[in-house]
């Protein structure tokens, strides 16, 4: 039998609850990370001396180092053991933060988060694959993605909020530090609780041409989004970062169809209701990002709200997608098929969006923002869950790390698409706003508040469109039927007709 799977008579990991404690402890580190640095920067900018021009590169060097080695990161785990992937990320990580706490000038600053990316990279795919072989059992299943999709989902308010706790009482250096905690209870717990599932292992060699043109083109893909965002889109190096990135991630996919043992196998991408989660979930999260933005910076420049106060405005998005997660996903997974969840899902969180493009300089927070977000966080939330499980549901076991590393690929790509392209329209529609109300203007100040909201609502406008768009290709794309039993395998278009497989959705 080659590449063996996961037996059907190994039975269950019988510590696999407490396994789960430990890898949604890791996820959440790492969705903080997320929006925590975003509260800090200011700060931090300030006291390492760091210039306007170069204060991008404290986010953008993250999501780089993080964006472009998801699928190195997700083959390791395969190769090398999700367990070890999963310990090692996570004290890397530790090392990493403690670095970026400790930072003295810029250069060690962006150091510390290209290094937090890297290890990043590797915990974030080994995290998913092994809820993915761990959680065979359809109802358990269930239960483990919805408490892992609500972290995926709402950690981010979280960071916003304990962002703003450490800044505004502590310092800037503790949105670093607080990882340090997080991590090593994350990484005893797994070495004394997770057990390395058997047989899962892929140990064909490292395809490295497949690495580098991967690693190159998607570097290259979420360079040239975040500099577009501050030298615009017909900027030269902007302009050929994605001539690059078209031309290596082409290039990747004729070495993928070729090599004996490709990084990321074709059959992974090409299994249709695979490719659709991956498509709706990126999209998804270009409207994510962009409403992050706009609503933190609409709080606390228009409306005056402080760190803190911002953070907590965002915990109905919270408490919506916790519920959604865990209360509807959850439930419902087993018994309808995943589009009757998802599609529906986004569309409600585009209703949500859509209020929202009603923002004005003295809208009402209880009125308007707070049923907006819980409108999108209980749409995101019942819909991230089943597409978060459809995305490694009935893969081999060899090829859980890789697939678990495309939902990560697709976020961290949609997320660099978001942030860049909704901020160039706010940007565009303030200026355009600014231009033709300037010759009447008796406050300049008030002008400059309405002009942002301006720009607010014309990109969150095109947030609404995006997460429609998402919601066709989930109804449309993604056909299998609920994950509550078991049939042929989804992959077994690869000819591999021997192994015994995870559990796969019922057609």
């Amino acid at each position: 039998m080659s590449q063996t799977a996961l037996r059907s008579d190994t039975g269950p990991d019988a510590k696999r609850w407490r396994a789960l404690v430990f890898i949604a402890l890791a996820q959440l580190m790492v969705v903080l990370d997320a929006t925590i640095v975003n509260i800090a920067l200011p700060s931090a900018q300030q006291d390492l001396g760091i210039s306007d021009g170069n204060r991008q590169w404290v986010i953008t060097a993250y999501a780089l180092a993080f964006g472009g080695l998801l699928l190195f990161g997700g083959r390791i785990a395969d190769l090398w053991g999700r367990k070890r992937t999963f310990v090692t990320g996570l004290i890397g990580f530790a090392g990493a933060s403690a670095l970026g706490g400790a930072a003295t000038g810029e250069a060690m600053m962006l150091g510390a988060r290209a290094l937090q990316g890297v290890f990043g990279a590797l915990l974030a795919p080994a995290a998913l694959s092994l809820l993915a072989v761990m959680f065979t059992d359809a109802k358990e299943r269930a239960k483990a993605f919805g408490i892992y999709g609500a972290i995926a989902g709402g950690g981010g308010a979280v960071g916003l909020i304990l962002g703003g706790f450490l800044t505004e009482y502590l310092n800037w250096r503790w949105t670093f530090f607080v990882n340090i905690p997080f991590a090593v209870v994350a990484a005893l717990g797994a070495y004394f609780v997770i057990r390395e599932p058997v047989g899962g292992r892929n140990r064909s060699p490292l395809d490295i041409p497949g690495v580098v043109l991967s690693t190159l083109g998607l570097v290259a893909l979420v360079y040239g989004f975040t500099r577009a965002e501050s030298a615009g889109w017909s900027d030269s190096v902007t302009v050929t970062m994605f001539v690059a990135s078209a031309v290596l991630l082409a290039a990747f996919v004729l070495t993928e169809a070729k090599v004996k043992s490709p990084l990321l196998p074709l059959r992974v991408l090409t299994e249709r209701n695979r490719g659709g989660v991956y498509m709706s979930l990126g999209l998804a999260v270009i409207a994510m990002f962009g409403l992050f933005l706009f609503l933190t910076y609409y709080l606390q420049i228009v409306q005056g709200y402080s760190p803190v106060k911002t953070g907590f405005a965002f915990l109905p998005m919270m408490v919506g997608m916790i519920t959604g997660s865990t209360q509807i996903g959850a439930r419902l997974m087993t018994r309808v098929a995943p589009r009757l969840l998802m599609a529906p899902g986004f569309l409600l969180a585009a209703v949500g969006m859509l209020l929202l493009t009603q923002l004005e300089i003295g809208s009402s927070y209880a009125g308007l923002i707070l049923p907006a977000q819980l409108m999108l966080g209980l749409g995101m939330g019942t819909a991230f869950m089943p597409a978060m499980s459809l995305a490694t549901h009935g893969v081999e076991a060899r090829d859980a790390g890789v697939a678990s590393a495309m939902v990560n690929t697709s976020q961290q790509v949609g997320g660099a698409i978001g942030t860049a392209l909704l901020n160039t329209i706010a940007a565009s529609a303030t200026t355009a706003y600014l231009t033709d109300h300037a010759a009447g203007a008796t406050n300049p100040k008030l002008l400059q508040a309405q002009a942002m909201v301006e720009g607010y609502t014309s990109a969150i406008w095109w947030a609404v469109g995006i997460l429609v768009v998402s919601a066709l290709i989930a109804a449309t794309l993604v056909t299998t039927g609920h994950q509550g039993g078991t049939s042929a395998p989804a992959d077994s278009s690869d000819g591999v007709e021997d192994e015994v497989k995870i559990p796969v959705m019922a057609h």
